[in-house]
């Protein structure tokens, strides 16, 4: 089910500058951007916004790249953070989802429910990203294939695309950007997104022991091309959880938790390279 661009619009709210430009060019910045220099970027208007469910809350965004030629789609499926918390919606990640279609991917990204939503929590919102994965199947115009597909994941979106990919084989690749790897470990932390953890698992690991044990990237077996970024001057996830997981890490010495979904730090560019390289192989 299509909704019309108008009324996505209205949805999107005006937190963050729309602009009509085809190419938006964002300023470079020093490392360990705040989260308030997020919403403060500009960005283009996503091209479509598709439902993959029937909650109004189950649907993707999508971004058609800019300058594509007639080889086959590189594919991104965006997912964002915020702690599992329906405080923190889609809307953050739009200059992400920009730059990245003006570096030439399409971008699908998800909206799902989260913490305060009904349904969200631990399954409903994995769940939730699954199925907005799957639904790509539906997009055949725009040359969606999960081969190639690389999931990228922010915070607690790179948590459940970490989880994605370790259920999604055929996937190309998974990128987790400041990614929690081990939610036991991390909901014992003494910060607002550690804490949120025993909300969003619905109890703590002794109450919810089988539940964790499902829900934790350390105990799956993890896609065999997942790369994990993170800096050193994280403070909402710190370094230790991607130093908990097996797979390949790419380290930034100054970043901070948002930097990788600013487009004008160091840790973007980063990201570009990854992804490029990923797209390669």
């Amino acid at each position: 089910m299509k909704i019309h661009l108008f009324a996505f619009l209205l949805l999107a709210g005006s937190s963050a500058a729309q602009t009509n430009d085809k190419v938006i060019e964002y300023a470079a910045i020093d490392s360990n951007v705040a989260y308030s220099a997020i919403g403060a970027l500009p960005f283009r208007a996503p091209d479509e916004q598709i439902r993959y469910g029937d909650d109004p809350l189950q649907y993707g965004a999508l971004w058609l790249p800019l300058g594509a030629d007639n080889s086959p789609r590189k594919i991104i499926v965006l997912v964002h953070g915020g702690c599992w918390l329906n405080a923190y919606d889609i809307k953050h990640s739009y200059a992400l989802s920009t730059a990245l279609a003006q570096a030439g991917y399409l971008v699908w990204s998800l909206e799902y429910r989260r913490i305060g939503d009904a349904g969200g929590g631990w399954p409903g919102t994995f769940e939730d990203i699954l199925a907005g994965i799957k639904y790509g199947a539906n997009l055949p115009e725009h040359a969606f294939t999960l081969p190639n597909v690389v999931v990228v994941g922010h915070s607690a979106g790179g948590h459940l695309a970490l989880l994605a990919g370790s259920r999604l084989p055929e996937l190309k690749g998974v990128v987790g950007l400041a990614a929690i790897t081990d939610v036991l470990s991390y909901s014992q932390g003494q910060n607002s997104c550690q804490q949120a953890t025993p909300q969003f698992m619905g109890g703590t690991a002794l109450d919810k022991p089988r539940e964790y044990q499902s829900a934790n990237p350390i105990n799956m077996p993890m896609h065999v091309k997942t790369v994990l970024m993170q800096g050193n001057e994280d403070n909402i996830v710190p370094p230790s959880q991607a130093f908990a997981l097996k797979a390949t890490l790419v380290l930034n010495p100054l970043a901070g938790h948002f930097d990788w979904i600013h487009p004008g730090t160091s840790a973007y560019q980063q990201l570009l390279t990854q992804l490029d390289d990923m797209f390669k192989q």
